[in-house]
């Protein structure tokens, strides 16, 4: 073999490992299964959500999963979808960084009304000496969302973030 093809498998293996995170954590998150999200992130991940006019960060998965748990309260149905994924890889410094888009579809308590949000993740994943990969840094921001009852159209959207998925791999960003 190669060193063109080995690193062609290398990149391979780890794409398939870094999906398996993110859909770990999308079940996760639709399951409502907080303790789980130390199975996918670093116990020192930061993630910041992006509220346009405001940013919190989070430290941590125990810190992002009582955030996430509160937030979901006011859903009777909550889905975490998602919607397409890309990826840049250095398997062999075990960094990449991934852009994943994703939608919210849920039900209000409340009203019974159906919302949903689309957002995009910013993600930095490492891998560690067992050749497991963890989130280790995460920016997220909407970039549309129902609107309220009564307004002129379904959707407000927001500017589309996109951040360097390289830069993100090195850890250049945040």
């Amino acid at each position: 073999m190669s060193a063109a093809d080995g690193n062609a498998m290398a990149e391979t293996i780890a794409y398939t490992a870094i999906r398996r995170v993110q859909d770990r954590y999308a079940d996760i998150v639709t399951r409502r299964a907080w303790p789980e999200l130390a199975d996918v992130m670093r116990p020192d991940c930061r993630i910041t959500v992006d509220l346009l006019d405001r940013a919190i960060d989070f430290h941590g998965p125990g810190e992002i999963g009582d955030f996430i748990g509160g937030q979901l309260e006011q859903f009777d149905f909550f889905e975490f979808v998602i919607l397409n994924t890309v990826l840049a890889i250095d398997a062999e410094a075990g960094r990449a960084g991934a852009r994943m888009y994703m939608q919210e579809a849920r039900q209000e308590i409340a009203t019974g009304r159906r919302t949903d949000t689309f957002g995009v993740y910013h993600d930095r994943f490492e891998r560690d000496a067992h050749g497991a990969w963890w989130m280790a840094r995460r920016h997220y921001q909407s970039y549309a969302r129902t609107n309220p009852v009564g307004a002129d159209a379904d959707l407000v959207v927001f500017d589309l973030p996109v951040l360097d998925l390289d830069a993100l791999g090195r850890g250049d960003l945040g």
